[in-house]
């Protein structure tokens, strides 16, 4: 075969890999908004104006999260028990993965999918392998086991969520991890109560996820989901957001019932500081520069900003109401503010904390991330996804 050809075939590979390359670098930055009437809402960050609705909607949508390069959006679906796989050039559901009762909050993370859910008494996700904490000896992936939820809790009574009074009476929640290679669970984590947030270690080998019923915050090896330790917080808190802090010294708990927040030591588990909220604080993240920390007060209509380092609080945003989840742009200049009960995502510069504007057509806005990646109550770009 004559010597050019391969050349030239490399040299035109090369240039379409350019050529793909320029596009994405084109694209204008999105953001996806999950609004559990609509779908999910897709927002050019440059004109800042909704661009379309991926048509999910009966299913419920509440928890999302990216793949590593934007082209797969991970939604949860309360009314469907299934993660719906969306490609986001066509805005498509290219697969469905059935995850089990309630399903609400999803993170993405080396290759893997964290999607919390209370399974009731009819089991959990369709090929789950409940119940097993044993470590992988041979390559460290989650693994498979023989024994299903429903087994596991066969004398178990009661389901569904309820007062505080009955928690003992109910299944606890679980966490799904889905194999993001085949889109299979792989296995299913028992938590405590009413799982929420879920956050992982800087080093990611550790997953904490905050139990809202059970007043704790479980900590697993994150790929086996072998249990480290529980953190026991203040009865009556219910613990909701959680978020490590850049230099991945401290884990920040939001407590909704409290209406304050807490400081973790990331390696003793201790709790060091407790400071004071607005009423009703759920997402938390901190800002792209460390600097600050956001907090969600969704009773008070509120955004508060804290100091990154000393927690010392610095200022007070009006926003909309049930506002739970927010995210930055990924130039890190505007913070966008998922508010559930006012239909629409609330844009505020990200340094002067001034209001610029209100996106709205998105009834009951769950939550929110972006492409590329940043800093939010859902997602982290201090651990990007994989």
């Amino acid at each position: 075969m004559p010597s050019w050809r391969p050349r030239r075939s490399l040299a035109l590979a090369g240039a379409l890999a350019l050529a793909a390359s320029a596009a994405c670098a084109a694209a204008a930055p999105l953001a996806y908004v999950t609004s559990e009437k609509a779908g999910v809402g897709v927002i050019d960050l440059d004109t800042m104006t909704l661009a379309q609705t991926f048509p999910v909607g009966a299913d419920g949508p509440r928890g999302l999260s990216l793949n590593a390069d934007g082209t797969r959006l991970l939604v949860a679906n309360k009314n469907t028990n299934d993660l719906a796989v969306i490609d986001t050039a066509s805005g498509k559901v290219v697969k469905r993965v059935k995850i089990g009762k309630n399903p609400e909050y999803v993170r993405v993370h080396n290759g893997y999918a964290y999607v919390t859910y209370e399974p009731g008494e009819d089991g959990g996700p369709s090929g789950a392998k409940a119940g097993s904490q044993a470590a992988d000896k041979s390559d460290g992936k989650p693994q498979a086991h023989a024994e299903t939820h429903a087994e596991t809790h066969a004398n178990a009574k009661g389901s569904g969520k309820g007062g505080a009074d009955d928690d003992d009476n109910k299944l606890p929640a679980e966490i799904a991890i889905v194999d993001m290679k085949n889109w299979q669970v792989v296995r299913s984590v028992t938590s405590g109560h009413e799982t929420e947030g879920i956050e992982f270690s800087r080093g990611g080998e550790q997953m904490l996820v905050t139990n809202e019923g059970d007043d704790t915050v479980s900590v697993y090896h994150a790929r086996t989901g072998a249990p480290v330790r529980t953190i026991k917080l203040a009865p009556g808190g219910r613990p909701r957001g959680i978020r490590l802090s850049p230099d991945g010294k401290y884990y920040v708990v939001t407590l909704e019932s409290l209406s304050k927040f807490v400081v973790i030591d990331a390696h003793t588990f201790d709790v060091v500081k407790t400071l004071d909220t607005k009423l009703g604080p759920y997402g938390v993240a901190f800002g792209p520069d460390g600097n600050r920390l956001f907090v969600a007060a969704s009773r008070d209509k509120t955004v508060q900003v804290f100091d990154g380092h000393s927690f010392e609080h610095v200022a007070d945003v009006p926003v909309g109401q049930r506002c739970w989840h927010f995210s930055f742009t990924p130039d890190g200049s505007k913070l966008m503010v998922a508010c559930g009960r006012s239909d629409a995502v609330y844009v505020l510069d990200a340094k002067s904390y001034q209001p610029l504007k209100q996106i709205g057509d998105l009834p009951l806005a769950w939550g929110i991330v972006t492409y590329p990646h940043s800093d939010g109550s859902i997602e982290s770009n201090g651990a990007p996804a994989h």
